[in-house]
């Protein structure tokens, strides 16, 4: 057992891929939790996508290089936050018809950018997929500084957060700045899916944000603890799909990517969650209803 564990972190990249897979587990689930409270996981996946076209910028104008990528990714990821929050505030459509709208125009324009640099196919799978592996020392300084600087921001304003989240009335007559708080928020969840964008990719983003947190729902019903709870899960998740996916292709010879498997792990838990939370798993509430009466039966 103790074999198991330590022998991957003889290896540097390994290391440095667990630290940041637990800090994105962590931060993906503390943002999550709002955004599962409030219904906003197309929210998310509409952001995932969104920052295609900063990433295809930051590649193309920095010559490959990660810090590039990484700041096209943030200001693709900010701008269509507040366009997305512009058009349904003040623009007159509903969330979801501006989410669409920014969403697949975004979208369109990272493929057209894409599509404009020739032998770019490698690193467009490494950004819809992940690549943990591949997490280099800056990066790694990076990822742990957006993540420390989100945590404390929801930290901070956790009380407003959740006022907001559940009574914007109230938090409106006690002359909260709402509208300034919901900005924030979405600004939270946009700099989230740019710091998981090398250990998830793009494509399973959406899952890191909504499934640890989904996962903590069902296992508790208050929200400090649902919060901290889901962070435990999403840096569990983390840790046990990197381990997972280097002991399948050193031992095995199975070649798993580390993305993936982490969201396999995250979807395992919430499967267990499903069938077993107390009080609100399928099994416990098949054990209340009681036995079928046969002559009830159809």
């Amino acid at each position: 057992m103790s074999g198991w564990l330590l022998e991957p972190l003889g290896y540097a990249f390994v290391v440095r891929a667990l630290l940041a897979s637990v800090m994105v587990g962590i931060v993906c689930a503390t943002v999550g939790t709002f955004v599962v409270l409030r219904g906003m996981a197309f929210f998310g996946d509409a952001l995932a996508h969104a920052i295609l076209p900063g990433v295809a910028l930051g590649f193309i104008l920095g010559g490959g290089s990660q810090r590039a990528v990484f700041l096209g990714a943030v200001l693709a990821a900010l701008a269509s936050a507040f366009g997305i929050g512009r058009l349904s505030r003040r623009g007159g459509l509903k969330e979801d018809t501006a989410i669409g709208i920014v969403f697949a125009g975004m979208f369109a324009l990272g493929i057209v950018l894409i599509s404009t640099r020739s032998g770019y196919a490698r690193d467009l799978t490494h950004i819809l997929f992940g690549n943990v592996l591949g997490v280099g020392s800056g990066d790694l300084a990076l990822v742990l500084g957006l993540g420390l600087g989100i945590v404390l921001v929801v930290a901070a304003f956790f009380k407003e957060f959740v006022l907001v989240s559940f009574d914007p009335v109230q938090a409106a007559t006690l002359r909260l700045p709402v509208e300034r708080l919901e900005g924030l928020l979405l600004s939270l969840i946009a700099l989230t899916v740019v710091a998981a964008l090398q250990t998830v990719g793009v494509a399973m983003m959406v899952a890191m944000l909504v499934t640890p947190a989904s996962t903590a729902y069902l296992l508790t019903r208050r929200l400090p603890t649902m919060l901290v709870l889901g962070a435990l899960i999403g840096a569990l998740s983390g840790m046990l799909g990197i381990y997972g996916s280097y002991h399948l292709s050193v031992q095995r010879g199975i070649a798993v990517p580390s993305g993936p498997a982490i969201v396999l792990v995250c979807s395992f838990a919430f499967g267990l969650a499903y069938l077993a939370a107390p009080g609100r798993g399928w099994l416990w509430r098949r054990a209340a209803r009681g036995p079928i009466d046969p002559e009830e039966a159809p």
